[in-house]
């Protein structure tokens, strides 16, 4: 079975107090999901070619399919809406290979 994994490139985050609440929701939601954090908010990040220097996370997943079901669940939606406008990022649910 092919994993599955979460890239987001967050461009904005007008406030850190939000953020603060969106990691402690989501990370409470995704470990429903036995999510496994790859790559920090706090990683350091080259960009490249057409990249933008910008805070980055990959969360992997047993599964597409659990990646999926995870980004669909109620607790993860209550994190999602907690981020509000404040926040604009670059989401992609990706299937490993």
């Amino acid at each position: 079975m092919k994993k599955g994994y979460w890239v987001v490139a967050y461009r904005r985050v007008a406030d850190e107090a939000t953020m603060k609440n969106y990691v402690a929701l989501a990370g409470a939601a995704l470990g429903l999901f036995g999510a496994r954090l790859l790559v920090s908010p706090t990683s350091v990040v080259t960009a490249l070619e057409a990249g933008r220097q910008q805070t980055t996370v990959v969360v992997e997943f047993d599964s597409y399919e659990v990646a999926l079901a995870a980004y669909e669940s109620a607790d993860y939606k209550k994190a999602l809406a907690a981020l509000g406008p404040g926040v604009e990022r670059d989401f992609r649910i990706a299937e490993g290979v």
